[in-house]
């Protein structure tokens, strides 16, 4: 298994009635801008690991597990694998506000260098344009945001969403149990090639958790897959965009993802267009990786980082 070379301790935070939960490496003090990690959907606060074992200087390094993952509840949650509480589906303005608090509590006046990943990338650029004040340096880790959607679509879109809580309710998006912490790391090798057995176990034992019977469950409230009434309003975001007065880094991978995720309704060349909005974006590009660039290419990530928040 992975040996990590910097230990993280777990604080719980209590936002928004809810008890966060928060993995920290390093110390606060004088002078040091805090390195804010944000993770992506269906991931954890711990998948930052390999990254922060990569840095090369000693930062103070805040990376929350999201409503709903990891070991922060997400109101639904009553035993692992078993979600049958009040919670029905999670709504994206919850990350950013969370957000807010989280930085109220860990950076109260103080700017951070704030890092996002896939799903924590969308709401890091989001962010950095509604609070530009709080955020010295904004670094987007293949967070792309979705294909454009037009007002026509809402009936349809607010019917899938009802038919989607259905099946929640019936169980039908349930996860799935796996027999060991081998099962958890296999399945995480099967989603990313690149990543070997050690690092998949240490992960695994972060990002699964075993129920009463032994079964492994993801630490990731089914809830998360239903899809919500909201519609993704391009003109909102790029109003957004616009706002994001900080220097920000647009990290992608080699491997082109937005391919194998949309299938031409949403494209590489669109995204760029939207960054134009942006008025001071960098361009960087992680060679022999693909979306969990993190995992993949960790030394990389983490040289590139440093040299921009420097």
């Amino acid at each position: 298994m992975y040996q990590a070379k910097r230990i993280f301790r777990s604080e719980f935070v209590p936002i928004r009635k809810l008890q966060y939960h928060v993995q920290i490496w390093g110390e606060s003090a004088p002078g040091k801008t805090p390195l804010v990690l944000l993770h992506g959907w269906m991931d954890v606060a711990a998948s930052y690991q390999f990254v922060v074992d990569a840095l090369s200087h000693d930062h103070y390094v805040i990376a929350p597990d999201w409503r709903g993952f990891g070991q922060t509840p997400g109101g639904a949650q009553q035993a692992v694998g078993d979600y049958g509480g009040g919670v029905d589906n999670f709504w994206f303005p919850d990350y950013l506000a969370d957000l807010e608090f989280l930085l109220d509590h860990y950076a109260p006046g103080v700017p951070v260098n704030l890092v996002g990943h896939s799903m924590g990338g969308n709401v890091a650029m989001l962010y950095a344009g509604i609070r530009p004040e709080r955020i010295r340096r904004l670094v987007n880790l293949e967070g792309f945001g979705m294909p454009a959607t037009t007002p026509d679509e809402a009936p349809a879109r607010y019917a899938q969403w009802f038919e989607h809580l259905k099946d929640l309710q019936r169980g039908e998006l349930a996860l799935r149990g796996y027999a060991d912490l081998d099962g958890v790391a296999t399945r995480l090798m099967k989603t990313n090639r690149r990543l070997g057995m050690d690092k998949a176990r240490w992960l695994a034992q972060h990002w699964a958790r075993p129920d009463d019977q032994g079964l492994w469950y993801v630490l990731g409230d089914p809830a998360h897959k239903v899809h919500n009434g909201q519609l993704y309003r391009v003109d909102e975001v790029l109003e957004i965009y616009q706002r994001i007065s900080m220097p920000a880094l647009m990290v992608e991978a080699s491997d082109n993802s937005m391919e194998l995720w949309w299938k031409g309704r949403f494209t590489l060349a669109q995204f760029h267009e939207r960054l134009k909005a942006v008025p001071q974006v960098e361009m960087a590009h992680i060679q022999d990786a693909g979306h969990m660039l993190h995992h993949d290419q960790p030394e990389q990530l983490a040289a590139l980082l440093e040299r921009f928040i420097a």
